[in-house]
């Protein structure tokens, strides 16, 4: 069917039609419902605008006017600007990037309204203001009257459709006239009257056609409250219902494994590791499956504590699944696990992707005889034709590194089954509440005492001699060292390149006595397995790598880590980097690495680094500088979407959903009572696929 005679839904709404209903759809604009939901980005308020003839040095200002003047001035780099009037002042405003792009979208005669903190270059004068462009029949309202304006977010193919902030108003005023009473409210009296909200119609109308800021504000703090509601509501059912049905395993054999484990280790477990593995026990022994989040910083004994509960599944006549994102680590969990399970008469398996047909045709039929109690491996381990006999516990390390779909498909495999899943990326309790809510929480927030802590330096690129110089030292004592380059410009030949150039560079010129490799992603699994295995028998010294891989293996030997480029990484990878070093008894050192001239947030990052290695005040200060949105990477790792709410800044707001979603199910585990009855609605249509999500992830 071709867009000329597919109806869609929004085309008969006035200002839309079907070409525009098209563009929306695309967007997942594509009910009523959905296009009340497309919040403004911000918002004008005409009594803060200020007349071109009252500005202020360093003032931060809104203002409008129309464009009298527009156009580039060429030099070393070229300036886009325009000077606009308001029949009481000019000002002109200038852009030092893409004046292109800027001259193509500015012409002599548009009304614009433009923000930023006023400075002063031959007059007064605004620097890469935020600005939006006017519809001419929107003027006499912005400058004679005291309205509130909306402005949305726009992209490309609604620039092209002629959807802009101006056709949104147009279309939100015949809306509000004629489909507002559509909209009932959902929320029961109680939450209404505990929490002081507009009622639904009159929260949707504010969020687009405010009245004042006052019933803005309270439109906005409804709104937010709704994101987090919904999502805290989700993980209540899904915990409540989870305990209501005792159809798991319950691991209440002893476990002589375990304890043989216990009394063989060469050092005393951390309080910490010990309170987390009653925890563990407990949930283990109850016939509900367990669904439990293991934090721990890095070296923190988080697989010590896995492999503890590992043996109680194995003891109680169950198999084991420990999936990892990387084969590396797969490799190097295999060879450790497999060391200290042997005393123990535990046989574990290893599936990768390197893995041979052969071996797994062999692996698929131990499988199906329970022949390994334990079995490592990568995404290879998610696949149809790898099936256990009985999966009864399965653990998943640095599971923010699985989509939802992933984990969930390894979760099928069992009946049932334990699930353990595991971070040393520490996470901020906002985010905790908000990504993993419906989990139950275990932290290791204690590191061993044999643990020494890392000395960590800032330094320049102009006092390289002198860390190739520490570095030798280093390395003539008999340690060894990682030298880590970044992500260029998201590309990974680009990061191949860097690294390949600095490896060819260190081997030529500085470490000409020493055995140094280079390994990257690029590289088959077999040579990575092979360059890494060299590394931790001290075969190799110096191991030149870039992020493309993740090199979270265990040498104790390696002392040193020199992350070139440090200002390009983020607050949490440059924690988990340095994790890498300091598993030995010998003092280690990372020294971050950066030219003098780097932004301030950059600056801030490496001053953070310097200054602490607790992981959750690293977290804490990442998601500060970062957002929350940023803090997992990319969304395939379930992390909900909000149309206004953000845990870091509205985190009271979080909490008190959070505080009356739980209590709500409490009393009404089923959303039966009358007054619950449109939330359960509101459920079965509005979140039901979000709900399923919640359920497997």
């Amino acid at each position: 069917m071709t867009s000329q005679n597919k109806t869609y839904e929004l085309q008969f709404i006035k200002g839309i039609g079907p070409r525009r209903a098209e563009i929306l759809f695309k967007y997942g604009i594509k009910t009523v419902t959905d296009l009340f939901n497309y919040f403004p980005r911000k918002y004008v308020d005409r009594s803060n605008i200020v007349p071109l003839n009252k500005l202020q040095p360093e003032q931060e200002v809104t203002v409008i006017g129309r464009i009298e003047v527009a156009g580039i001035r060429k030099g070393r780099k070229p300036i886009f600007y325009i000077v606009i009037s308001d029949d009481h002042g000019i000002l002109e405003a200038v852009w030092f990037n893409a004046a292109n792009y800027f001259k193509d979208l500015f012409k002599v005669g548009d009304w614009v309204s433009l923000s930023g903190k006023i400075g002063f270059y031959r007059g007064f004068q605004l620097t890469h203001p935020e600005y939006d462009r006017l519809g001419e029949k929107e003027i006499d309202n912005l400058i004679n009257t005291g309205r509130i304006i909306a402005f949305y977010s726009e992209n490309e193919s609604f620039k092209r459709a002629g959807i802009n902030s101006y056709t949104f108003r147009k279309i939100f005023d015949f809306l509000v006239s004629n489909h507002i009473q559509t909209f009932s409210e959902f929320f029961p009296p109680e939450i209404m009257d505990k929490r002081k909200f507009l009622i639904r119609p009159k929260a949707i109308k504010e969020i687009h056609i405010p009245e004042s800021n006052e019933t803005l504000d309270e439109a906005i703090r409804r709104f937010k409250y709704e994101d987090f509601y919904f999502l805290q509501l989700m993980f209540a059912l899904q915990k409540a219902h989870q305990k209501e049905k005792p159809v798991g395993i319950s691991f209440d054999k002893k476990s002589p494994r375990l304890e043989k484990l216990y009394q063989s280790l060469p050092f005393e477990l951390t309080e910490a590791q010990k309170k987390v593995i009653k925890e563990i026990r407990k949930d283990m022994k109850d016939p509900s499956p367990m669904n439990r989040l293991l934090q721990g910083d890095v070296g923190s004994g988080k697989t010590l504590v896995a492999l503890m509960a590992i043996l109680i599944a194995i003891d109680n006549g169950y198999q084991a699944a420990l999936m990892v994102p990387t084969e590396i680590l797969a490799d190097q969990h295999f060879i450790n696990i497999s060391r200290m399970l042997e005393p123990l008469n535990v046989k574990v398996s290893l599936l990768t992707g390197s893995t041979s047909q052969k071996r797994r045709s062999v692996l698929g039929r131990e499988l199906k005889q329970s022949i390994p109690h334990l079995v490592v491996g990568t995404h290879a381990l998610i696949q149809d034709a790898v099936k256990f006999s009985e999966l009864g516990l399965i653990v998943i390390d640095e599971q923010h590194r699985f989509g939802v779909m992933q984990r969930s498909q390894l979760v099928e495999k069992g009946i049932n089954a334990d699930v353990l899943v595991m971070t040393a990326t520490p996470i901020p309790r906002t985010l905790a509440m908000t990504a993993y809510g419906h989990l139950d929480s275990s932290v290791i927030d204690e590191m061993p005492a044999n643990r020494k802590a890392i000395t960590t330096v800032w330094r320049f690129d102009n006092k390289a001699d002198k860390i190739y110089e520490f570095i030798h030292e280093r390395l003539d004592a008999g340690e060894q060292v990682y030298i880590v380059y970044p992500l260029v410009e998201e590309s990974e030949k680009l990061d191949l390149k860097a690294a390949t150039e600095g490896f060819n560079f260190l081997s030529k010129n500085i470490f000409t006595k020493n055995k140094i490799a280079l390994i990257h992603g690029r590289m088959k699994s077999d040579e990575k397995e092979k360059i890494m295995r060299a590394y931790t028998a001290n075969e190799i010294q110096v191991l030149v790598s870039t992020t493309v891989i993740e090199v979270g293996v265990d040498v104790p030997n390696a002392t040193v880590i020199l992350i070139e480029h440090a200002e390009r990484f983020g607050l949490s990878q440059l924690h988990q980097l340095r994790g890498r070093i300091g598993r030995g008894e010998a003092q280690s050192f990372c020294i971050l690495k950066t030219p003098y001239n780097i932004g301030d947030i950059a600056q801030k990052r490496m001053r953070i680094m310097t200054e602490t290695q607790d992981g959750f005040v690293i977290a804490e200060k990442d998601l500060e500088l970062r957002g929350w949105g940023d803090f997992f990477g990319t969304r395939q790792h379930g992390m909900p979407e909000f149309r206004i709410a953000n845990p870091i800044a509205d985190r009271e707001i979080l909490e008190q959903a959070r505080q009356d979603a739980f209590e709500l199910i409490a009393r009404d585990p089923f959303l039966r009572k009358n007054e619950n009855t449109a939330l359960h609605q509101m459920m079965k249509t509005q979140y039901k696929d979000k709900m399923q999500l919640i359920t497997i992830g």
